[in-house]
Protein backbone atom coordinates (compact mmCIF):
# COMPACT_ATOMS: atom_id res chain seq x y z
CA UNK A 1 0.00 0.00 0.00
CA UNK A 2 1.38 3.58 -1.21
CA UNK A 3 1.98 7.14 1.17
CA UNK A 4 -1.23 8.22 1.85
CA UNK A 5 -0.41 11.99 1.16
CA UNK A 6 -3.69 13.40 2.02
CA UNK A 7 -4.05 16.34 4.34
CA UNK A 8 0.06 17.25 3.18
CA UNK A 9 -1.36 19.57 -0.39
CA UNK A 10 1.31 17.26 -2.24
CA UNK A 11 1.09 14.54 -4.35
CA UNK A 12 3.72 12.79 -6.57
CA UNK A 13 2.02 12.07 -9.76
CA UNK A 14 2.49 10.23 -13.20
CA UNK A 15 5.61 12.85 -14.69
CA UNK A 16 6.62 12.85 -18.03
CA UNK A 17 9.48 13.41 -20.08
CA UNK A 18 11.39 13.08 -23.26
CA UNK A 19 12.93 9.67 -24.02
CA UNK A 20 16.30 9.57 -25.41
CA UNK A 21 17.29 11.02 -27.99
CA UNK A 22 14.70 14.42 -27.45
CA UNK A 23 15.72 14.37 -23.22
CA UNK A 24 18.57 17.25 -24.80
CA UNK A 25 18.69 21.04 -24.45
CA UNK A 26 16.42 22.00 -27.27
CA UNK A 27 13.53 20.43 -25.16
CA UNK A 28 13.21 22.94 -22.16
CA UNK A 29 12.70 26.59 -22.63
CA UNK A 30 11.90 29.23 -19.89
CA UNK A 31 8.62 30.79 -18.83
CA UNK A 32 6.74 32.57 -21.26
CA UNK A 33 6.00 35.42 -19.32
CA UNK A 34 9.57 36.36 -19.57
CA UNK A 35 11.35 38.96 -22.00
CA UNK A 36 7.65 40.29 -23.09
CA UNK A 37 9.42 43.47 -24.58
CA UNK A 38 12.41 41.38 -26.36
CA UNK A 39 10.99 39.26 -29.06
CA UNK A 40 14.56 38.81 -30.62
CA UNK A 41 15.50 36.61 -27.63
CA UNK A 42 12.27 34.39 -28.22
CA UNK A 43 12.64 34.66 -31.90
CA UNK A 44 16.53 33.47 -31.62
CA UNK A 45 15.27 30.66 -29.41
CA UNK A 46 12.53 29.66 -32.29
CA UNK A 47 16.00 29.36 -34.80
CA UNK A 48 17.70 27.27 -32.39
CA UNK A 49 15.33 24.70 -31.55
CA UNK A 50 14.28 24.50 -35.39
CA UNK A 51 12.18 21.41 -35.68
CA UNK A 52 13.05 19.46 -32.52
CA UNK A 53 10.52 18.54 -29.98
CA UNK A 54 10.53 21.44 -27.70
CA UNK A 55 8.63 22.98 -24.90
CA UNK A 56 8.52 26.41 -26.68
CA UNK A 57 6.38 24.49 -28.92
CA UNK A 58 3.86 24.06 -26.56
CA UNK A 59 3.38 27.53 -25.15
CA UNK A 60 2.87 31.40 -26.38
CA UNK A 61 5.59 33.48 -25.08
CA UNK A 62 3.89 37.06 -23.63
CA UNK A 63 5.94 38.60 -26.43
CA UNK A 64 3.87 36.98 -28.97
CA UNK A 65 0.13 37.95 -27.55
CA UNK A 66 -0.12 39.72 -30.67
CA UNK A 67 -0.45 36.31 -32.11
CA UNK A 68 -1.96 34.61 -29.52
CA UNK A 69 -4.70 32.82 -31.03
CA UNK A 70 -2.76 31.68 -34.26
CA UNK A 71 0.14 30.32 -32.21
CA UNK A 72 -2.65 28.42 -29.94
CA UNK A 73 -4.00 26.14 -32.09
CA UNK A 74 -0.33 25.69 -32.99
CA UNK A 75 0.16 24.51 -29.48
CA UNK A 76 -2.52 22.28 -28.83
CA UNK A 77 -1.97 20.20 -32.43
CA UNK A 78 1.67 19.60 -31.10
CA UNK A 79 0.45 18.50 -27.95
CA UNK A 80 -1.25 15.79 -29.69
CA UNK A 81 1.28 15.45 -32.27
CA UNK A 82 3.66 14.62 -29.34
CA UNK A 83 1.51 12.28 -27.27
CA UNK A 84 0.61 10.47 -30.60
CA UNK A 85 4.44 9.77 -31.26
CA UNK A 86 4.88 8.33 -28.11
CA UNK A 87 8.09 11.11 -27.31
CA UNK A 88 7.45 10.46 -23.55
CA UNK A 89 8.50 8.02 -21.27
CA UNK A 90 7.18 8.03 -17.57
CA UNK A 91 7.82 8.62 -13.98
CA UNK A 92 5.12 6.87 -12.25
CA UNK A 93 4.08 8.03 -8.88
CA UNK A 94 7.40 9.85 -8.35
CA UNK A 95 8.70 13.99 -7.45
CA UNK A 96 11.87 15.06 -9.43
CA UNK A 97 14.52 16.53 -7.51
CA UNK A 98 16.06 19.77 -9.69
CA UNK A 99 19.31 21.19 -8.98
CA UNK A 100 19.74 24.66 -11.34
CA UNK A 101 23.08 25.83 -11.90
CA UNK A 102 23.00 29.62 -12.72
CA UNK A 103 24.98 32.19 -11.98
CA UNK A 104 24.04 32.26 -8.53
CA UNK A 105 24.98 29.51 -7.83
CA UNK A 106 23.05 25.99 -7.27
CA UNK A 107 19.08 26.13 -6.41
CA UNK A 108 17.44 22.69 -5.80
CA UNK A 109 13.69 21.79 -5.94
CA UNK A 110 11.17 19.73 -6.05
CA UNK A 111 8.61 19.05 -8.38
CA UNK A 112 5.68 17.70 -7.55
CA UNK A 113 1.28 18.39 -7.92
CA UNK A 114 0.04 20.13 -5.01
CA UNK A 115 -4.14 19.79 -4.45
CA UNK A 116 -5.99 22.71 -5.51
CA UNK A 117 -8.05 22.57 -2.96
CA UNK A 118 -5.69 23.98 -0.47
CA UNK A 119 -4.58 26.63 -2.54
CA UNK A 120 -6.89 29.94 -2.45
CA UNK A 121 -5.61 32.98 -4.37
CA UNK A 122 -8.10 35.54 -2.45
CA UNK A 123 -6.65 38.37 -0.57
CA UNK A 124 -6.46 37.35 3.49
CA UNK A 125 -7.10 33.96 2.70
CA UNK A 126 -6.00 31.19 5.43
CA UNK A 127 -5.39 28.60 2.64
CA UNK A 128 -1.99 26.22 3.16
CA UNK A 129 -0.92 27.65 -0.09
CA UNK A 130 -1.42 31.21 -0.64
CA UNK A 131 -0.46 33.79 -3.68
CA UNK A 132 1.74 36.17 -2.45
CA UNK A 133 0.51 39.11 -5.36
CA UNK A 134 -2.16 40.78 -6.12
CA UNK A 135 -4.33 38.48 -8.50
CA UNK A 136 -5.50 40.60 -11.62
CA UNK A 137 -8.80 38.29 -12.35
CA UNK A 138 -9.57 39.36 -16.05
CA UNK A 139 -5.64 37.39 -16.85
CA UNK A 140 -7.24 34.32 -15.84
CA UNK A 141 -10.10 33.05 -17.71
CA UNK A 142 -8.01 33.36 -20.89
CA UNK A 143 -4.95 30.97 -19.26
CA UNK A 144 -8.29 28.84 -17.95
CA UNK A 145 -9.34 28.52 -21.61
CA UNK A 146 -5.99 26.97 -22.61
CA UNK A 147 -5.55 25.04 -19.78
CA UNK A 148 -8.86 23.60 -20.19
CA UNK A 149 -8.20 22.75 -24.22
CA UNK A 150 -4.25 21.34 -23.44
CA UNK A 151 -3.76 17.74 -23.72
CA UNK A 152 -0.45 18.51 -21.49
CA UNK A 153 0.38 20.19 -18.50
CA UNK A 154 3.86 22.21 -18.32
CA UNK A 155 4.53 24.27 -15.70
CA UNK A 156 6.54 27.22 -14.69
CA UNK A 157 4.89 27.84 -10.92
CA UNK A 158 7.33 27.60 -8.31
CA UNK A 159 6.28 27.24 -4.69
CA UNK A 160 7.94 28.90 -1.48
CA UNK A 161 8.64 26.66 1.67
CA UNK A 162 10.13 29.06 5.06
CA UNK A 163 12.35 26.00 6.24
CA UNK A 164 15.08 27.81 7.61
CA UNK A 165 16.92 24.50 8.79
CA UNK A 166 16.25 22.75 5.01
CA UNK A 167 14.32 19.98 6.71
CA UNK A 168 12.24 18.96 3.93
CA UNK A 169 14.46 18.90 0.24
CA UNK A 170 18.00 19.21 1.72
CA UNK A 171 17.55 15.43 3.29
CA UNK A 172 16.48 14.19 0.03
CA UNK A 173 19.01 16.53 -2.06
CA UNK A 174 22.20 14.87 0.22
CA UNK A 175 21.00 10.82 -1.18
CA UNK A 176 20.84 12.16 -4.98
CA UNK A 177 23.80 9.88 -5.80
CA UNK A 178 21.44 6.84 -4.64
CA UNK A 179 18.79 8.47 -7.18
CA UNK A 180 18.10 7.62 -10.72
CA UNK A 181 19.34 10.83 -12.86
CA UNK A 182 16.64 11.04 -15.31
CA UNK A 183 18.45 14.38 -17.14
CA UNK A 184 21.25 16.96 -17.15
CA UNK A 185 20.88 19.25 -19.39
CA UNK A 186 23.03 22.44 -20.07
CA UNK A 187 20.12 25.04 -21.19
CA UNK A 188 19.10 27.65 -24.30
CA UNK A 189 18.25 31.39 -23.38
CA UNK A 190 21.91 31.26 -21.35
CA UNK A 191 19.30 29.14 -18.38
CA UNK A 192 22.61 27.76 -17.23
CA UNK A 193 22.49 23.74 -16.49
CA UNK A 194 19.55 21.73 -15.24
CA UNK A 195 19.88 18.28 -13.79
CA UNK A 196 17.17 16.16 -12.11
CA UNK A 197 16.36 12.68 -9.95
CA UNK A 198 13.53 10.56 -9.99
CA UNK A 199 12.13 10.29 -6.38
CA UNK A 200 9.72 7.24 -6.00
CA UNK A 201 11.49 4.59 -3.64
CA UNK A 202 9.10 3.57 -0.93
CA UNK A 203 11.82 4.91 1.53
CA UNK A 204 13.02 8.38 0.53
CA UNK A 205 8.84 9.06 0.05
CA UNK A 206 8.21 7.69 3.25
CA UNK A 207 10.81 10.13 4.77
CA UNK A 208 9.62 13.27 2.79
CA UNK A 209 6.09 12.63 3.59
CA UNK A 210 7.25 12.23 7.52
CA UNK A 211 9.66 15.84 7.22
CA UNK A 212 6.51 17.33 5.92
CA UNK A 213 3.91 16.47 8.48
CA UNK A 214 6.31 17.23 11.06
CA UNK A 215 6.91 20.80 9.49
CA UNK A 216 2.81 21.17 9.02
CA UNK A 217 2.43 20.71 12.71
CA UNK A 218 4.36 23.54 13.76
CA UNK A 219 3.07 25.94 12.01
CA UNK A 220 1.18 28.47 14.12
CA UNK A 221 -2.34 29.57 13.42
CA UNK A 222 -2.84 31.88 10.47
CA UNK A 223 0.95 31.01 8.94
CA UNK A 224 0.74 28.79 5.27
CA UNK A 225 2.32 25.64 4.14
CA UNK A 226 4.22 27.47 1.21
CA UNK A 227 3.18 30.51 -1.10
CA UNK A 228 3.53 30.84 -5.11
CA UNK A 229 6.25 32.76 -5.81
CA UNK A 230 6.38 32.31 -9.69
CA UNK A 231 3.35 31.14 -12.09
CA UNK A 232 0.31 32.83 -9.43
CA UNK A 233 -1.99 34.02 -12.58
CA UNK A 234 -1.31 30.14 -13.97
CA UNK A 235 -2.09 28.52 -11.07
CA UNK A 236 -5.34 30.60 -10.67
CA UNK A 237 -6.58 29.48 -13.83
CA UNK A 238 -5.74 25.64 -12.44
CA UNK A 239 -7.88 26.60 -9.60
CA UNK A 240 -10.32 28.09 -11.45
CA UNK A 241 -10.99 24.96 -14.12
CA UNK A 242 -11.20 22.43 -11.22
CA UNK A 243 -13.66 24.67 -9.33
CA UNK A 244 -15.39 24.84 -12.87
CA UNK A 245 -15.37 20.78 -13.24
CA UNK A 246 -15.83 19.61 -10.01
CA UNK A 247 -19.11 20.78 -9.58
CA UNK A 248 -20.81 17.85 -11.62
CA UNK A 249 -18.33 15.31 -9.65
CA UNK A 250 -19.68 13.55 -6.67
CA UNK A 251 -17.03 13.64 -3.66
CA UNK A 252 -15.80 10.13 -4.44
CA UNK A 253 -15.08 11.50 -8.23
CA UNK A 254 -13.59 14.83 -6.97
CA UNK A 255 -10.79 12.71 -4.67
CA UNK A 256 -8.54 12.03 -7.23
CA UNK A 257 -9.64 13.80 -9.85
CA UNK A 258 -6.56 14.63 -12.50
CA UNK A 259 -7.78 18.40 -12.56
CA UNK A 260 -7.47 18.93 -8.45
CA UNK A 261 -3.64 18.82 -9.28
CA UNK A 262 -1.60 21.24 -10.64
CA UNK A 263 2.36 20.57 -11.36
CA UNK A 264 4.85 22.91 -9.34
CA UNK A 265 8.22 23.29 -8.24
CA UNK A 266 9.15 23.58 -4.37
CA UNK A 267 11.83 25.80 -3.32
CA UNK A 268 13.08 26.47 -0.21
CA UNK A 269 13.10 30.33 0.14
CA UNK A 270 16.51 30.47 2.30
CA UNK A 271 18.33 28.73 -0.53
CA UNK A 272 21.50 31.03 -1.17
CA UNK A 273 20.96 30.69 -4.86
CA UNK A 274 17.66 32.68 -4.56
CA UNK A 275 18.05 35.71 -4.81
CA UNK A 276 15.33 38.09 -4.81
CA UNK A 277 15.49 41.14 -7.46
CA UNK A 278 13.48 43.76 -8.03
CA UNK A 279 10.50 43.89 -10.98
CA UNK A 280 11.27 47.51 -12.75
CA UNK A 281 8.36 49.37 -14.86
CA UNK A 282 8.66 50.18 -18.04
CA UNK A 283 6.72 53.39 -18.79
CA UNK A 284 5.90 52.84 -22.36
CA UNK A 285 6.45 55.62 -24.87
CA UNK A 286 6.45 58.45 -22.19
CA UNK A 287 8.67 60.97 -21.15
CA UNK A 288 10.62 61.06 -17.55
CA UNK A 289 8.68 64.59 -16.58
CA UNK A 290 4.72 62.75 -17.34
CA UNK A 291 5.69 59.94 -15.24
CA UNK A 292 6.67 62.52 -12.66
CA UNK A 293 3.55 64.26 -13.13
CA UNK A 294 2.00 60.66 -12.46
CA UNK A 295 3.81 60.32 -9.13
CA UNK A 296 3.09 64.16 -8.18
CA UNK A 297 0.87 62.91 -5.06
CA UNK A 298 3.99 61.08 -3.38
CA UNK A 299 5.99 64.10 -3.36
CA UNK A 300 9.61 63.08 -5.43
CA UNK A 301 12.65 65.05 -5.34
CA UNK A 302 15.78 64.40 -6.52
CA UNK A 303 18.22 62.98 -4.28
CA UNK A 304 21.66 61.46 -4.20
CA UNK A 305 21.36 59.28 -1.02
CA UNK A 306 19.91 56.37 -1.19
CA UNK A 307 16.98 56.92 -3.46
CA UNK A 308 13.46 55.05 -3.37
CA UNK A 309 13.20 54.53 -6.73
CA UNK A 310 15.25 56.29 -10.31
CA UNK A 311 13.40 57.23 -12.90
CA UNK A 312 15.76 56.47 -16.19
CA UNK A 313 15.36 57.50 -19.94
CA UNK A 314 17.79 57.34 -22.85
CA UNK A 315 19.80 60.97 -21.70
CA UNK A 316 19.58 60.51 -17.90
CA UNK A 317 18.82 59.36 -14.75
CA UNK A 318 16.96 60.74 -12.14
CA UNK A 319 17.00 59.49 -8.83
CA UNK A 320 14.09 60.09 -6.28
CA UNK A 321 13.11 60.67 -2.63
CA UNK A 322 9.13 59.94 -1.96
CA UNK A 323 8.24 62.52 0.38
CA UNK A 324 4.47 61.21 1.37
CA UNK A 325 5.02 57.30 0.27
CA UNK A 326 2.13 55.82 2.57
CA UNK A 327 2.66 53.64 5.28
CA UNK A 328 2.93 50.47 3.13
CA UNK A 329 5.78 49.22 0.75
CA UNK A 330 7.09 52.20 -1.79
CA UNK A 331 6.77 49.29 -4.60
CA UNK A 332 2.19 49.87 -3.57
CA UNK A 333 2.34 53.63 -3.54
CA UNK A 334 4.08 53.75 -7.01
CA UNK A 335 2.38 51.18 -8.58
CA UNK A 336 -1.13 52.52 -7.09
CA UNK A 337 -0.52 55.97 -8.74
CA UNK A 338 0.96 54.56 -11.95
CA UNK A 339 -2.27 52.90 -12.37
CA UNK A 340 -4.58 55.83 -11.43
CA UNK A 341 -2.88 57.48 -14.04
CA UNK A 342 -3.44 54.90 -16.72
CA UNK A 343 0.04 55.08 -18.08
CA UNK A 344 1.04 52.18 -20.46
CA UNK A 345 3.07 49.82 -18.32
CA UNK A 346 5.60 46.70 -18.96
CA UNK A 347 7.43 44.71 -16.01
CA UNK A 348 11.22 44.29 -16.91
CA UNK A 349 13.28 41.46 -14.94
CA UNK A 350 16.63 42.84 -14.49
CA UNK A 351 18.31 46.99 -14.93
CA UNK A 352 21.01 45.81 -17.68
CA UNK A 353 17.51 44.63 -19.96
CA UNK A 354 15.19 47.24 -19.03
CA UNK A 355 18.39 49.90 -19.68
CA UNK A 356 18.55 47.96 -23.50
CA UNK A 357 14.96 48.08 -24.24
CA UNK A 358 14.70 52.32 -23.60
CA UNK A 359 18.00 52.27 -25.62
CA UNK A 360 16.39 50.78 -28.26
CA UNK A 361 12.72 52.06 -28.35
CA UNK A 362 12.40 54.87 -25.97
CA UNK A 363 10.05 55.51 -22.88
CA UNK A 364 10.81 56.01 -19.35
CA UNK A 365 11.90 53.34 -16.63
CA UNK A 366 11.21 53.22 -13.22
CA UNK A 367 13.67 51.35 -11.27
CA UNK A 368 12.45 49.84 -8.23
CA UNK A 369 13.19 49.05 -4.84
CA UNK A 370 14.55 45.86 -3.43
CA UNK A 371 12.50 43.50 -1.20
CA UNK A 372 13.93 41.49 1.29
CA UNK A 373 13.17 38.00 1.26
CA UNK A 374 12.80 36.87 4.84
CA UNK A 375 10.01 39.63 5.02
CA UNK A 376 7.48 37.61 2.37
CA UNK A 377 6.14 35.09 4.39
CA UNK A 378 5.31 37.46 7.45
CA UNK A 379 4.04 40.06 4.83
CA UNK A 380 2.09 38.13 3.21
CA UNK A 381 0.11 36.64 6.64
CA UNK A 382 -0.29 40.01 7.55
CA UNK A 383 -1.15 41.71 4.45
CA UNK A 384 -2.95 39.06 2.40
CA UNK A 385 -0.83 39.78 -0.23
CA UNK A 386 1.89 42.00 -1.90
CA UNK A 387 1.73 44.86 -4.74
CA UNK A 388 1.83 42.54 -8.02
CA UNK A 389 5.22 42.80 -9.54
CA UNK A 390 6.89 43.44 -6.82
CA UNK A 391 10.04 41.35 -6.94
CA UNK A 392 11.47 38.40 -9.67
CA UNK A 393 13.09 35.41 -7.95
CA UNK A 394 16.24 36.00 -9.97
CA UNK A 395 17.13 37.52 -13.29
CA UNK A 396 14.81 36.58 -15.89
CA UNK A 397 17.47 33.89 -17.28
CA UNK A 398 17.21 32.14 -14.23
CA UNK A 399 13.64 31.83 -14.01
CA UNK A 400 11.69 28.18 -14.28
CA UNK A 401 12.45 26.24 -17.36
CA UNK A 402 9.89 24.30 -18.31
CA UNK A 403 10.74 20.40 -18.13
CA UNK A 404 8.60 17.93 -16.56
CA UNK A 405 5.08 17.60 -18.49
CA UNK A 406 1.88 16.27 -17.22
CA UNK A 407 -0.66 14.50 -18.85
CA UNK A 408 -4.18 16.49 -17.96
CA UNK A 409 -6.95 14.25 -19.99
Amino acid sequence: MGTNWRGLSVKPADLLLPKAPYNNHFWPVVALDQYTSQKDIWQKAEREVGNHPSTLKLIVPEAFLDEAEERSGLVFGAMKNYLARDLFMTLKDSFVLVERDTQSGKRIGLVMTIDLEDYDYAPGSQSKIRATEQTVLERIPPRQLVREQSALEISHVMLLVDDPSDSLIGPLYAQRAALPLVYDIPLMMKGGRLMGWQVNQAETLAGFHKALSAFKNQLQPGQMLFAVGDGNHSLAAAKASWEKQKAGLSEEEQDNHIARFALVELVNLHSPALLFTPIHRLVIGMKPQEVLDALAPLMPVRTDDDPDITLISKDEALPLKLQAPGDGLIIDAVQRWLDKARLPLDYVHGEADLREIIQKSGGTGILMPDFPKDRLFPVVERDGRLPRKTFSMGEANEKRFYMEARSIR
